[in-house]
């Protein structure tokens, strides 16, 4: 099914990367060197300028695709001296894959379906009081399990969304656990699986390092 919003295409380019997770509202940077995504950024530069951050699945060649991305607007573009080019993708709603198309690009595009996301242009659902509370003790235990620290002011100053999204990107899950956080249908769902996640991984493996 097509998207009924005009302003969301119906055939997006995307950048399958593993462990790279795009949620609505969030940012993403991103270092572009190989030509086939350079091309692809020159081309969403030249019109609409939207992307979808999509994860890799499988081994294949090339591999398959999860069935959830995320499509980002590039909202900064800065050409480097040795022939990268450094974007930040600003997410704008989640789609669905339809079909993977056959083109001749050298990047792959596929048909989206952003109908099922339709929420994702309106203002997230706020969490319960409790919801937020449990949620900062949960994340002030992984830290201290995982010998981190953070600015408690900047987080408890945070808005529910932006706290759960910049969580999200910066905790070191697995792909896999990615895309469940991509894939939750709604922000205290989302907030719900993190607190899950980062207590599951208390004690679990070396200490990774938060930046």
């Amino acid at each position: 099914m097509a998207s009924e919003n005009p302003m969301l295409p119906t055939v997006l380019p995307v950048f399958p990367l593993g462990g790279a997770v795009l949620l609505p509202r969030g940012v993403l940077p991103l270092n572009i060197f190989e030509p086939r995504y350079l091309a692809m950024v020159r081309d969403a530069m030249a019109g609409d300028k939207l992307i979808g951050m999509i994860q890799p699945r499988g081994d294949g060649d090339p591999p398959g695709l999860f069935g959830v991305g995320c499509a980002g607007r590039i909202t900064e573009h800065r050409e480097t001296g040795d022939g990268r080019v450094l974007i930040a993708l600003t997410g704008v709603a989640r789609f669905a894959v339809a079909a993977e198309l056959d083109v001749t690009t050298p990047y792959r595009q596929v048909r989206a379906d952003f109908d099922a996301f339709a929420a994702d242009a309106g203002e997230p659902q706020p969490l319960a009081p409790a919801a937020r509370s449990a949620l900062e003790t949960t994340l002030r235990a992984y830290l201290d399990a995982q010998g981190l620290s953070a600015d408690w002011k900047a987080v408890s100053e945070a808005d529910d969304d932006s706290l759960v999204t910049t969580l999200t990107a910066v905790c070191p899950f697995e792909p896999i656990e990615r895309q469940a956080l991509l894939e939750a249908p709604d922000l205290p769902t989302r907030a719900a699986t993190l607190g899950a996640l980062m207590t599951f991984a208390q004690g679990a493996g070396d200490s990774p390092t938060l930046q």
